[in-house]
């Protein structure tokens, strides 16, 4: 497939330096290849655990994988278990390679640096893939559009599921900062001030099923305006995001809720928060997206997703049909409830219609 390299316009986010890193970790790297034996390949590359996996029947194609949202402090294994996709792909006689970050929680820039550094350390250690696609769910979905945006000669297709494929700055006041005020602005009481340094990083979901229960209507006009009552999550990843930026990534002081109630008395109770500019420019950094693609896309989500609502669906597709690159987009019907919830024989379909397309654009 002839690639518009011209196209490959970097992500700000990826400085100089950051790509520098990735050719100084594989460039530290032993110059024999460890073979291609079959089975689990395990380690460490610049902090990052790694898991390899080769089928018996290896076709020479190679799929990166990208897992989605880890919260910070959750226990890590290691050696690095494979994500539930993996046997998937190995079935139908796909290497496997997949990275945990050298980072947990809203790990965008450490995840497609790392990501990259195990694909690069693949091809000295094991063998050029023939053909390479890059998988990713859940906000490994957003990593996913963050690496064939900035890497598009290094793939020759890419699929994304029940992904967060939203530029991170965007996310932070539509998918994060939004529900929580507007929470907050109908049940009061039961959130602390998201800028305090003593509000704690974690309030469990219980507190805010309880406050929705007993407050039946403002919890109705929520389910309705947000699609969601994921509202610990969200809470617990802009704490994380906020400590990991410094400061306050989003400012709402002069936004205009709607969709709420009364909008001009919805607006007067919102907690008005005001950003912090070196943590908004973090947030740009990691990452806006563009929509500028050179690769066949697959998407899909689910049909109800608590995690991942509807209204956030149509917004990468809407990037790319912008940004003029439609002909390598294909979204999937919804498919099946909940977050991520595809069944193997779903995967599949996904994948057969990635390839498909990757093939009918190489004749």
């Amino acid at each position: 497939m002839k690639r518009a390299l011209s196209r490959c316009i970097p992500i700000r986010f990826f400085t100089s330096w950051l790509v520098l890193t990735v050719w100084i970790g594989i460039a530290s790297l032993p110059a024999q290849a460890a073979g291609l034996q079959p089975g689990a390949h395990t380690g460490t590359l610049q902090g990052a655990l790694y898991r390899i996996d080769i089928p018996a029947n290896w076709n020479g194609d190679l799929v990166m994988l990208m897992h989605g949202y880890q919260p910070v402090g959750a226990p890590i294994k290691n050696p690095m278990r494979a994500a539930d996709a993996t046997s998937n792909f190995l079935g139908l006689g796909y290497a496997v390679a997949q990275s945990q970050y050298s980072s947990q929680g809203w790990a965008v820039g450490d995840a497609v640096v790392d990501n990259e550094r195990l694909r690069r350390y693949f091809i000295h250690a094991f063998a050029q893939p023939a053909h390479t696609y890059i998988y990713g769910f859940s906000l490994g979905g957003m990593e996913v559009a963050a690496s064939i945006e900035h890497y598009p000669h290094a793939y020759d297709g890419a699929l994304i599921t029940c992904g967060v494929t939203v530029s991170t700055p965007e996310m932070v006041a539509r998918g994060l900062l939004t529900p929580l005020v507007a929470f907050d602005a109908l049940i009061p009481g039961v959130l602390p001030d998201l800028t305090a340094p003593d509000s704690p990083p974690f309030i469990p979901a219980a507190v805010f099923d309880k406050a929705l229960q007993a407050h039946p209507k403002e919890a109705a006009i929520l389910s309705r305006r947000l699609e969601t009552t994921s509202f610990s999550l969200y809470y617990m990843a802009l704490r994380e995001i906020e400590h990991r930026a410094g400061g306050m990534p989003v400012d709402n002081r002069n936004t205009v809720y709607r969709g709420f109630g009364d909008d001009d008395a919805f607006n007067r109770k919102v907690h008005r928060y005001t950003g912090s500019p070196a943590a908004m420019d973090y947030a740009r950094r990691n990452v806006t997206l563009t929509g500028r693609i050179d690769i066949p896309l697959v998407m899909q989500w689910n049909t109800s997703d608590p995690t991942i609502p509807a209204r956030f669906h149509s917004i990468y597709p809407e990037q790319v049909r912008a940004a003029g690159d439609s002909k390598w987009l294909t979204v999937l019907p919804p498919f099946g409830e909940g977050h991520c919830n595809f069944p193997a024989e779903q995967t599949v379909v996904q994948f057969n219609t990635l390839l498909d397309k990757v093939r009918a654009e190489r004749h």
